[in-house]
């Protein structure tokens, strides 16, 4: 059985040579960027961005062979600041003995390095002992310290196309040494492609499970393969997390209403069946940051700063401790009062702003650093609130035409109840006693 065999069927299909990678055409197509690069041999540092599945590690590994050079790889995963030493220690002490090019240095997930195991790759990047290459599947202008990007290129990987899925299709059940002697007919493609993602090892590990699932169900050996068959295989593999596809998109969405609707069992719940299927835990963390500011608000401030805390706990730490801190923040989050107060008051504030954008500064709020300005009015009528009673003084501060608009709404709780009473006590004609 295909499910017996040692070596994953996507592993089997990886691409030797640029020749047989499929997708990515916008880089390594004729004349385009990297492609130049390599036919050159005049190889820089830089970084792969893109979702999972597309071919980043394929494509280091096939750069690396095709120039010839050393390679080394390492991942951030596993991997700390003594180990980028030694590879780069034993880096130097071959260029000492040898005149060939620098050897390639793959860092597979780049973004979970922390700033101390990035700086130790600036001075081998910056003198060319390594050629590093990079892979991440998270944004790197927020991930990697900046003396890092600025000696790297960052090239953009996108998700595969219907017809790049469909050459890879082919190709396994033509030309994988175990699945072109069976009898396979691909009836229907798109419940495998839906399902992929546009992630070519999903694709393979798709087929993979559905071909296994029918060795010993067809007597006569003959395989169809259709929507109906691929639906019921994966739901029997539930353990297969999709972090690019439906599945993701499913499990996030019920993790944030659950936060939402104020239930940290399931918030925590939601959050395991994420962190056990391998979702990165910084982005667990941006959406805890999200629902402190837009579900929590002002109903309870402090959850802002513990969500922000988290995030940098989390970056700081990784896993698997990091689990520690993102179940303490969910369950507080889901624990704590609601109010979507901020979210509603922004979102008028931006339709207002989108309907009327010229509306002037009145003079008497704008700035007057020059001589001239402070002639034309600028600031004048201007009343410092700390000069004043109570440190308020009734000032119109919006536009004309925009005078009583009101975009914060308190809702309530007893924080905001707090708020409410004092803008009804600087602002009764605004906000009344109801």
């Amino acid at each position: 059985m295909v499910t017996n065999l040692l070596t994953p069927l996507p592993e089997r299909m990886r691409p030797k040579n640029l020749s047989q990678y499929v997708g990515q055409k916008h880089l390594v197509g004729k004349s385009c960027i990297l492609r130049n690069m390599i036919d050159s041999g005049n190889l820089g540092s830089f970084i792969l961005w893109g979702p999972p599945g597309v071919g980043k590690t394929t494509l280091a590994h096939i750069i690396a062979q095709t120039l010839d050079r050393e390679f080394y790889t390492l991942s951030a995963v596993s991997s700390g600041v003594k180990d980028v030493r030694e590879v780069i220690d034993l880096a130097k002490k071959k260029s000492l003995f040898s005149s060939s090019a620098a050897p390639i240095l793959f860092i597979d997930e780049i973004h979970r390095f922390n700033k101390a195991q990035q700086d130790a790759l600036l001075g081998a990047v910056e003198d060319g002992t390594v050629v590093l290459i990079g892979a991440t599947t998270e944004n790197p202008s927020f991930e990697v310290i900046t003396p890092l990007l600025s000696r790297c290129q960052v090239f953009v990987l996108k998700s595969l196309e219907v017809d790049d899925l469909k050459i890879l299709l082919d190709r396994a059940l033509n030309e994988d040494e175990y699945l072109r002697v069976l009898d396979v007919t691909v009836a229907e493609t798109e419940a495998l492609f839906r399902q992929s993602g546009g992630d070519a090892r999903k694709l393979l590990n798709i087929l993979e499970i559905v071909v296994s699932s029918q060795i010993n169900d067809k007597d006569n050996g003959h395989i169809v393969i259709d929507n109906k068959l691929v639906t019921d295989c994966l739901q029997e593999n539930v353990a297969i997390y999709d972090k690019g596809g439906e599945m993701h998109y499913d499990i996030i969405s019920a993790f944030i209403k659950s936060v939402r609707g104020s239930d940290p069992n399931a918030a925590v719940y939601w959050m395991a069946r994420m962190l056990d299927g391998g979702e990165d835990p910084l982005f667990i963390a941006r959406r805890l940051c999200i629902l402190a500011a837009e579900d929590v608000g002002l109903a309870n401030p402090n959850a802002l700063l513990l969500a922000n805390a988290t995030f940098q706990i989390v970056h700081t730490i990784g896993m698997p401790e990091a689990r520690i801190p993102l179940s303490e923040c969910a369950i507080y989050l889901a624990s704590s009062p609601k109010s979507n107060s901020a979210y509603m008051a922004i979102g008028a504030a931006l339709e207002a702003a989108a309907q009327d954008k010229t509306a002037s500064v009145p003079l008497y709020l704008r700035n007057a650093p020059t001589k001239l300005m402070d002639e034309l009015g600028y600031s004048d009528g201007y009343k410092y609130a700390h000069d004043y009673p109570g440190h308020f003084t009734d000032l119109e501060f919006l536009p004309k035409g925009f005078e009583g608009r009101v975009f914060y709404e308190p809702q309530p709780n007893r924080h905001e109840d707090s708020l409410k009473a004092y803008l009804q006590q600087c602002w009764p004609k605004y906000y009344s006693k109801k």
